[in-house]
């Protein structure tokens, strides 16, 4: 099966493309890539990407956030200059330390509403976006207490100002 030269298209029919987000090293070895690519789609702003998929190693960002790209022509791609603004989405990733209660996890995001994003690489891992309704507050809760357990590990990479006020109001 070849690979079509068609861009593939947003749920609202926008073309996509494909947006280089460069990472600095956080610790030996993570992340284990240089770049992460994420998919936008244009606005009507010059040179403006709304983030349309959940970054696994890009912090800061989330689905629908609104960045400013720069074109990078030695590269032949669009690169992050800027972050414009937010969506109201929140980006945390979780990585599972014991894969017995891995169901149960992801039964309950998928309760409150979240949806995550899985890399065939890495397998204990997820990025999960977490929508502007989910009351963050009390799903953060419920991730310490696992945390606590020894059940999971968790970063919170892009947390929404309406999701930090749910936290510490």
């Amino acid at each position: 099966m070849g690979e079509s030269n068609e861009r593939p298209t947003s749920a609202s029919g926008a073309k996509l493309f494909k947006v280089a987000f460069d990472l600095d090293s956080e610790s030996a070895n993570w992340p284990p890539v240089s770049v992460e690519r994420l998919w936008g789609e244009k606005t009507s702003v010059r040179l403006e990407i709304r983030i349309v998929n959940t970054p696994f190693f890009a912090r800061g960002v989330s689905f629908g956030d609104l960045i400013q790209v720069r074109p990078d022509n030695d590269r032949r791609e669009l690169v992050f200059e800027e972050f414009t603004q937010e969506s109201g989405h929140s980006t945390i990733r979780i990585i599972f330390l014991k894969q017995e209660g891995r169901g149960g996890i992801e039964s309950r995001l998928r309760d409150a509403g979240c949806s995550w994003e899985l890399a065939h690489s890495l397998p204990n891992y997820m990025a999960v976006d977490v929508p502007p309704v989910v009351e963050y507050g009390e799903l953060r809760e419920w991730l310490v207490r696992e945390v606590g357990s020894g059940e999971i590990e968790i970063q919170e990479s892009a947390i929404s100002m309406n999701h930090r006020r749910q936290v510490h109001p």
